[in-house]
């Protein structure tokens, strides 16, 4: 990796900035595959000593590849290559769980556990799901994993009647609801743009402050009766929704 960042092979001022020498540099590499995801960059300092430049050309050239999503930093640790995201795609138009949607996908799912159990409701959980002041509500708050890269953050509130035992939900909370005649046949669902805050974007391998999307969705039994209240947040350069739209006909026109 030496010979990559080699003083000797930068040009001179006439070649640009410096610090975007270096940028396209490392970000040639990236495209080119010798810096392959997870694959660690030198220390700023080493950096520095190798290529000739400032620390802070260095920094300035690391901060704008970690903006555009090519490198990360963990703290403590170091700097990395972003590992390749593929664009999740889902269908906004058929009620489906996370679970099913990337199996069906033939991604590998997995569930980082961050809290589940019994708690009392919060005022949006008593409203959203018609709970009263002394029912109890189940929270489930995962990190959701597609092919080991972490795609969203799920927190999930259901009432105790319909989910007495929280620990019981192992991957799919749809395929358990299904078991136990709960599973919801339509769902709303609000969607909107959100910057992500410190922790979630920790949680996620995002640098802080990344855009997501927020989806709250209520889902609801054939009865109308409310199951499901859930808010998740999702990696913005990792999710992509697209929706069917149709003209109406002259029947659903008329009724307008």
């Amino acid at each position: 990796m030496s010979g990559l960042f080699a003083a000797a092979s930068f040009g001179g001022a006439g070649s640009g900035p410096l610090y975007l020498q270096l940028h396209r540099r490392i970000s040639d590499a990236i495209a080119s595959g010798v810096l392959a995801p997870g694959d660690s960059l030198p220390a700023e300092r080493d950096l520095a000593q190798m290529t000739g430049f400032s620390r802070v050309t260095v920094r300035k050239a690391v901060q704008s590849l970690v903006a555009s999503g090519q490198l990360v930093q963990r703290r403590g640790s170091g700097t990395y290559v972003a590992e390749r995201v593929e664009l999740v795609k889902p269908a906004v138009s058929v009620l489906t769980s996370f679970t099913e949607d990337m199996l069906r996908r033939g991604k590998v799912v997995e569930s980082v556990w961050i809290n589940r159990g019994l708690f009392s409701p919060a005022p949006e959980e008593v409203m959203a799901l018609g709970l009263g002041s002394e029912d109890r509500v189940a929270r489930l708050e995962r990190v959701r994993r597609c092919d080991g890269l972490p795609l969203a953050i799920e927190r999930a509130a259901l009432s105790s009647t319909i989910l007495p035992d929280p620990a019981s939900v192992t991957i799919s909370l749809y395929a358990l609801l299904q078991e136990r005649g709960f599973r919801p046949v339509r769902a709303v669902q609000r969607i909107s743009a959100a910057n992500l805050g410190v922790r979630d974007a920790e949680l996620l391998g995002v640098r802080p402050d990344a855009a997501s999307l927020k989806i709250e969705r209520i889902s609801y039994l054939a009865s109308g009766r409310v199951v499901e209240f859930t808010r998740s947040v999702y990696r913005g350069d990792a999710y992509d929704l697209a929706v069917e739209l149709k003209i109406a006909n002259d029947v659903e026109r008329n009724a307008e």
